[in-house]
């Protein structure tokens, strides 16, 4: 092909206009609704039409965001929450299995049964509570990361007591080593990490309750939005007619109000609620755990300290090192009883919790005395002074505990019975107000097309 055969573009012949560039939709569109605009029943078309979407986007918001805050509510119920009792279930059995088991170690050849028994209920129910937890405790890589630890060092744990058993039976002092050995990896290792997983699922349970509280504020906006625009569309109607009802509009408006009125008591309830198990249930199973778990920890000290006989010293070098740590512990179980007498708020809550700090007075005052004895060289008769019978502070633990499972069973009940009512709170009115939205979108169409109808 040369140049000379490619034909030269015809250019327009003066005085002539140029052909006109082709519109698109959307400007063809623009200027038909520009059109429309200036006579009044396509006034009432657009304001129809803006007025249906504005209601169905209400609808819709609210269904979304109460339908996010009904899930959060779910998850504090039946997930964060239970697994955060879980969590404090199996710190609470592994620091009751090293109490047993220091307990069944001073008694030697005389163990009891019963105390064999609470040992291995103790290490089952950690085992039981760990599977559990590790099968629903979901993304959360830090609970994944302590629920392997405890699965690793639980049974090194466990064999280091029977060792120290096999030890003891036979008479040999190395037994006691190896209950020592067993104690500082129980304190070292597997409780830092239970308590760890404790914190990491107590996170997931404050995150849910913050989604769950949190306001809807969009659902607000859309809902004031959309009973602005209905109140204009009526006034303007009431302008231009004389006319003081149109039936479709005040439809679509009580619809919406009833929407918004339902959003923001409904809300306002289930805050309440669920406030309230948080402040008065959550925090109190809290308070509650740590002091039932500092009173085992002080049982294990009390009991180490008679089977160490002085071999472990404190960081001054003087001291009996579990005896300094005992006298820590209570008075963290006191500190914890006085706070969860304070946070009862009901007969059924307080009554156990006076208990436990009766039972911790005499716990206290019991030690003393047995602790002067074994100072003074009598062993035998420190040994019965803790171990012994009705008198012995192992009776007054045994008090302290058994009110503080009281207090923690109450507790969670109240718990159980605000956070329901929090998530029962929400029930219905993410479908109530999709169902709402639509009937008003309709009435207030049925409302415009009233007007247009006058016009044909």
């Amino acid at each position: 092909m040369t140049y000379a055969s490619i034909a030269p573009t015809a250019a327009p012949e003066p005085g002539t206009e140029p052909p006109p560039r082709r519109r698109t939709a959307w400007s063809e569109g623009v200027d038909r609704l520009r059109a429309a605009a200036t006579t009044e029943p396509g006034r009432l078309r657009i304001i129809g039409a803006v007025l249906a979407a504005l209601v169905v986007l209400f609808g819709a918001v609210t269904a979304w965001q109460i339908a996010d805050r009904s899930a959060a509510a779910e998850d504090v119920v039946s997930r964060s929450q239970p697994l955060s009792a879980d969590a404090a279930s199996i710190y609470r059995s592994l620091a009751d299995a090293d109490t047993a088991s220091s307990s069944g170690f001073l008694a030697g050849s005389g163990e009891s049964r019963a105390v064999r028994e609470r040992y291995e209920r103790d290490i089952a129910n950690a085992s039981r509570l760990l599977v559990k937890a590790a099968a629903n405790t979901g993304g959360s890589a830090e609970s994944a990361r302590q629920i392997a630890l405890l699965n690793e060092q639980l049974p090194r744990y466990t064999g280091l007591i029977e060792q120290a058993r096999a030890n003891n039976r036979q008479g040999l002092p190395l037994g006691g080593a190896y209950l020592r050995y067993a104690n500082e990896r129980m304190s070292t290792q597997l409780l830092p990490a239970a308590q760890r997983l404790y914190e990491a699922e107590t996170g997931r349970l404050h995150t849910d309750y913050a989604r769950a509280a949190s306001w809807p504020l969009a659902a607000l906006a859309a809902g004031l939005a959309a009973l602005a625009l209905l109140g204009w569309a009526q006034y303007r109607n009431f302008r231009r007619t004389n006319r003081v009802f149109n039936h479709g509009l005040l439809a679509a408006t009580a619809a919406s109000l009833v929407v918004l009125l339902w959003l923001g008591v409904g809300h306002m309830v289930a805050r309440a609620h669920l406030h309230e198990s948080r402040a008065r249930g959550q925090e109190s199973l809290k308070v509650l755990n740590d002091a039932r778990i500092a009173s085992l920890q002080a049982r294990a000290n009390e009991n180490l300290t008679l089977v160490s006989r002085g071999a472990v010293l404190a960081a001054d070098k003087k001291s009996d090192k579990y005896d300094v740590d005992f006298a820590s512990d209570m008075t963290a179980l006191q500190d914890g009883l006085e706070r969860a007498g304070r946070l009862a708020d009901d007969p059924a809550g307080a009554e156990p919790v006076a208990r436990a700090l009766a039972g911790f007075r005499e716990w206290r005052a019991r030690h003393s005395a047995a602790r002067a004895t074994d100072v003074s060289g009598d062993y035998e008769g420190a040994l019965t002074q803790v171990i012994g019978g009705g008198n012995s502070t192992g009776a007054s633990f045994d008090k302290v505990d058994a009110s503080l499972q009281e207090a923690v069973a109450h507790e969670q009940r109240e718990f159980t019975t605000a956070a329901g009512n929090g998530l029962g709170a929400f029930g219905g009115l993410a479908q109530g107000a999709a169902v709402l939205a639509v009937l008003g979108a309709v009435a207030a169409l049925l409302g415009i097309g009233r007007r247009l109808s006058e016009y044909r």
